[in-house]
């Protein structure tokens, strides 16, 4: 459960400012309302959270919208596997950070349902992972929402959606359902999504208790386009490099959740969850995969699934030889990875705002346990791809099982635990003067084991422990104006997928294979942060203004990060020393009548603080071995050093809204060059609009323009081997994901 100053309902977010005062909090607290998620403002869940919290940057490094990356000072939540994440995200009260890797799977929540989205700083009570700080969603319920809504949606590059909420109360029961259909065609080449999305929610209250079952399910499909070399986007902003490549999400996902109130200054909460996490994703790559003698040298063979030397032939029953095979072709690999992750655990805390010596006081103290039970498999057909065509691999029925190891099957079953006990308090020493001090235990336990039984090295037991503290202070400078400033630590243990490829010497296909577990180093971050905040004028009538300046200090020791291998497509995890994240945040809003107008700057400063030698082989300034050399001060790839947002919405009109929004991000360095000797990828800016009108009481329609002046920009940058597919002649290492271009949506809604 993600811990809370007071608990009244059964699914509280933590630190939730509706319970304590926003200004007795020491860190930059953001929330978002039911009403930032409408989808006249923006089409999706991480544009909508992008466009409300200042701090947020959105990368991409799939190509497919809905499988965005989340940076937040320059620590990530995304659904790519083999991305060291650092961002801990809760759905009522329960962490869904997936089992296997930390990843975040953004698809499996739908917006709509959301009721509050908090985002708050590096805290060490939220568990394992909230290194840069913890998104917190409280999803809507049948005593939060009556009514029932239609929505229907299209638009360019063949996107419709529909979805229908309902939500009602009849005593002390109440009962709150969605289900949404979203079908995009993808803007990009060979990149289709398929959204099928449910959430429920049964709830029961009386005078003193509160108790809620939910349920979300979903089966998702997506393209993934990925990055593209930059001679071939040159060439066609829409194309991509090779296909297949395709993700699909499944999802179950039951809780249950209660609270009791025996008196007014006490309650206690608890909770207990399922969810089932099933995911299948074909990949194609070249390939490091190396011939064998054959008993007739005029045919190619490779070993077969269990070892054995197989003539090609004979596995596909014609007679292809391998001068006709490969005359025109050379060859690739389709990767296939499956994961069936089960988890389950459930938390209980206390919380209480009784006085101590007459004086203001919210304490809370808490336990969780979280179990997960993963099996992962891959396999790596042998494939060929020639001009004719290029961009598809074709399979040609061979698993590769390379002798060295380097291209392998492999079955993996990890087995994890996680425990805590956390506390905080939050002491009111004067009026004007508030402490927070408290601080969380962790101890997570990981097993791993090898199911084929041929690799020995991946089998390993693990255990992490750490104490993290934390503590504040807010101080009130006038009745508008408070200053805060706090100290936070907090840990990440590395996930099973992380032990199981961090062996230089055997790298992964991420996230293709694993292949065994050097031990590595949890990641321990320390950070500082403090500012003002103010808030000025009565109500959005006469005009309500407010703002905020603060900076943060994060640093994190023995840091993970994810190196690429001279082994083409290889990837594997090593402890980097110390990096450091460092900057300001700046925002600022009006509301008035019938304006809203806002404003907010973002400085990250993300470096590395050790000297390494990082392997990083289509690095033009890599020697001769593959190796670039990292010195203190050289920033982190992939996170842009400024974000700036501003917007405006106006009522044109009662029933008529007008908006527009613009963004600009600051430049980033490619994956891979850590030494930062290349161009960075470029600075950009794009502009939004969006607008509304409403028929009716009960009927509204709306319209969104996304990247108004149809900007060329890129959100992410790496390297290639340029030689992997001789006959496309390209000489440049670098790939690109391109952004999306104009797009409009337009849609129709309903209440009742």
């Amino acid at each position: 459960m993600a811990p809370s100053q007071a608990a009244p309902e059964a699914a509280a977010a933590p630190v939730d400012p509706s319970l304590i005062e926003r200004d007795k909090i020491p860190a930059n607290v953001q929330t978002l309302s039911a009403g930032d998620f409408d989808h006249a403002k923006a089409p999706d869940l991480l544009d909508a959270i992008s466009r409300g919290l200042p701090g947020v940057a959105l990368e991409n490094q799939t190509g497919n919208e809905f499988q965005r990356d989340l940076d937040y000072r320059g620590f990530t939540a995304s659904p790519v596997i083999g991305t060291p994440q650092g961002l801990a995200v809760y759905q009522n009260g329960v962490r869904v950070n997936e089992v296997f890797g930390d990843i975040v799977n953004w698809d499996f929540i739908p917006e709509t349902a959301i009721s509050r989205m908090t985002l708050m700083p590096s805290n060490p009570v939220y568990g394992l992972n909230a290194l840069g700080g913890a998104l917190s969603i409280d999803m809507k319920n049948g005593f939060t929402y009556q009514g029932v809504e239609t929505e229907l949606r299209g638009g360019s590059f063949g996107r419709r959606s529909a979805l229908i909420q309902q939500g009602g109360q009849v005593g002390n029961l109440a009962g709150y359902l969605i289900a949404d259909a979203i079908n995009d065609d993808g803007w990009r080449d060979y990149s289709p999504s398929r959204l099928r999305r449910i959430y429920g929610d049964l709830g029961a209250r009386g005078d003193q208790a509160e108790f809620h079952v939910t349920f979300t399910g979903a089966s998702n499909q997506f393209g993934a386009a990925a990055a593209t070399p930059l001679e071939l986007l040159n060439r066609n902003w829409a194309s991509v490099y090779t296909v297949p490549q395709a993700t699909q999400n499944q999802l179950a996902f039951l809780t249950a959740s209660a609270s009791w109130n025996p008196i007014e200054t006490l309650s206690f909460q608890s909770n207990v969850y399922y969810r089932g996490f099933w995911q299948r994703h074909v990949d194609d790559n070249g390939t490091s995969a190396q011939n064998t003698s054959c008993p007739d040298p005029d045919f190619l063979c490779f070993p077969d699934l269990n070892g054995n030397v197989s003539n090609l032939t004979a596995l596909n029953g014609l007679p292809v030889a391998a001068t006709d095979l490969l005359a025109n072709s050379v060859l690739g690999e389709i990767d296939r990875t499956s994961t069936a992750a089960n988890s389950f655990g459930g938390s209980f805390q206390v919380a209480t705002n009784a006085k101590i010596f007459d004086h203001d006081n919210r304490f809370v103290v808490g336990a969780s346990s979280d179990n997960g039970h993963v099996q992962f498999n891959t396999t790596s057909e042998l494939g060929t791809i020639n001009a004719d065509t290029w961009p598809f691999v074709q399979g040609v029925g061979v698993y590769i099982n390379q002798p060295s190891g380097d291209v392998a099957p492999s079955e993996l079953l990890a087995k994890t635990r996680y425990t805590g006990v956390y506390t905080t308090d939050t002491f009111d020493l004067t009026a004007r003067l508030s402490m927070t001090f408290g601080g969380r235990y962790n101890v997570a336990q990981i097993g791993l084991r090898d199911t084929l039984g041929n690799n020995d090295g991946l089998n390993g037991d693990h255990s992490y422990s750490r104490f993290n503290p934390v503590i504040g202070a807010t101080f009130k400078v006038t009745a508008n104006v408070t200053a805060y400033a706090g100290y936070a630590e907090a840990n990440r243990a590395p996930t099973p997928l992380e032990l199981g490829c961090s062996d230089p010497l055997r790298p992964c296909l991420l996230d293709n294979a694993l292949v065994g577990d050097p031990p590595l180093r949890q990641v321990v971050s320390h950070t500082y942060e403090a500012g003002l905040r103010g808030q000025h004028g009565a109500s959005e009538k006469q005009g309500l203004f407010n703002w905020n300046l603060s900076a943060f200090y994060a640093e994190n020791t023995d840091d993970i990060i994810n190196v690429a291998s001279p082994l083409p497509g290889h990837q594997y995890f090593q402890n980097a020393g110390n990096t450091l994240r460092q900057g300001m945040e700046a925002g600022a809003t009006l509301k008035r009548d019938r304006w809203n107008v806002y404003a907010n700057y973002t400085r990250v400063d993300a470096t590395f603080q050790s000297v390494l030698i990082l392997s990083s082989p289509n690095n033009p300034f890599a020697d001769a071995n593959g190796n670039i050399v990292v010195v203190p001060g050289a920033h982190i790839p992939a996170v842009p050093n400024y974000r700036f947002k501003a917007g405006a919405e106006a009522k044109v009109t009662d029933p008529w809204t007008v908006g527009a929004d613009i963004n600009a991000v600051g430049s980033q360095y490619l994956v891979g060059d850590q030494s930062n000797r290349n161009p960075t990828v470029p600075a950009y800016w794009f502009v939004n609009l969006h607008s509304s009108y409403r028929i009716t009481k009960n009927i509204e329609v709306f319209g969104l323009v996304r990247n108004l002046f149809n900007r060329h920009y890129y959100t992410l940058g790496a390297f290639f081997q340029t030689s992997s597919f001789p006959y496309l002649n390209l000489t440049d290492p670098r790939t690109f994901v391109p952004a999306a271009p104009l797009t409009a949506y337009a849609g129709l809604r309903a209440r009742w």
